[in-house]
């Protein structure tokens, strides 16, 4: 009886470790590859299969409903219930080099062609998706809209480019000659209607005086184009203001209404506005700051909201 009890108790023969490795991988004894049998293998890949194809099919169905509650040509969330709000930002173009990122100067050199080159490119590629057969049948939605005569459903206001003046491609935007164009957007926001500045006796104490004389003089001629958001740029500072120079907007000096409200139409683009700078100080950082202008834009320089502040600099 003791024999047997020492036996029953004998530990096992000490293994090397390439054989125990052996012994894992395949155990002839027992029949067992890595610790389990056949047997015990096939039940737990069949778990497994089963698992996950349940877990695969349960997203697959939560997916598929919440792709029911969503409209792929309408946002759910609009204006002030989504995150981007109702009050759209200013942009500019061109911007500067990927490698800098964070910074705002367009900086370059009017004589140096591979100096100036990057800004006209990056104009080019800005504008591509502007010109009428850039996007496949999307010039088929493009009409020539006008104030009075806005878009019918299912059709779009086309920005025609290629007529402004300075400001074209042909004319490498006005780099070449010290006298560059910058193009401002409004940033799109689904549904949102611009309420426009076409009371002149009502206009903002901190609205700038040449901007009044132009909504005034445009309400004499023309009583229809004040429904535009307008568009203003000068020098942040008394020195800004001596050196911008003489300033220009092409076509006009706003965004007109018949480009809003925004509701995702096939081919539809944003409406530009090309600000021609005639005549900046030459070796001169300036800084310039533009603004919309309509009653539901709200000015917020830190937020970035319907104003952009950029720096110019023409050596």
């Amino acid at each position: 009886m003791d024999a047997k009890k020492e036996q029953f108790y004998q530990r096992p023969p000490k293994l090397g470790k390439w054989e125990a490795i052996r012994l894992f991988l395949w155990n002839s004894e027992t029949g067992q590859f890595m610790g389990r049998t056949g047997s015990s293998w096939a039940k737990i890949l069949l778990f497994y299969i089963l698992f996950y194809a349940v877990l695969t099919g349960f997203f697959g169905a939560m997916l598929a409903v919440f792709y029911q509650t969503l409209d792929p040509h309408h946002p759910k969330w609009q204006q002030e219930k989504s995150l981007i709000g109702n009050n759209p930002g200013l942009g500019f173009r061109p911007m500067p080099p990927e490698s800098n990122v964070e910074s705002t100067l367009i900086w370059y050199k009017a004589t140096d062609q591979g100096n100036y080159g990057h800004w006209v490119k990056e104009l080019n590629k800005f504008l591509a998706g502007y010109e009428q057969n850039s996007l496949s049948g999307a010039s088929e939605q493009r009409i020539q809209c006008d104030y009075g005569r806005p878009p019918p459903p299912g059709k779009v206001c086309n920005v025609d480019v290629k007529q402004w003046n300075h400001c074209t491609k042909a004319n490498s935007y006005g780099y070449h000659k010290s006298s560059p164009c910058i193009f401002l957007k409004l940033n799109k926001i689904f549904g949102w209607v611009p309420q426009y500045y076409n009371d002149t006796n009502a206009l903002p104490n901190n609205m700038p005086e040449d901007l009044k004389m132009h909504i005034l003089g445009e309400k004499n001629r023309n009583p229809k184009t004040i429904d535009t958001i307008w568009v203003s740029c000068e020098g942040e500072n008394p020195a800004d203001i001596e050196n911008i120079g003489p300033i220009h907007y092409i076509p006009s000096r706003g965004f007109p209404g018949y480009y809003f409200p925004f509701t995702n139409t096939k081919g539809y683009l944003s409406p530009l506005v090309a600000v021609f700078f005639e005549r900046p100080k030459y070796g001169v950082l300036i800084n310039i700051e533009c603004k919309a202008w309509a009653r539901n834009i709200i000015h917020d320089r830190f937020d970035r909201r319907g104003s952009v502040h950029f720096e110019l600099m023409v050596d």
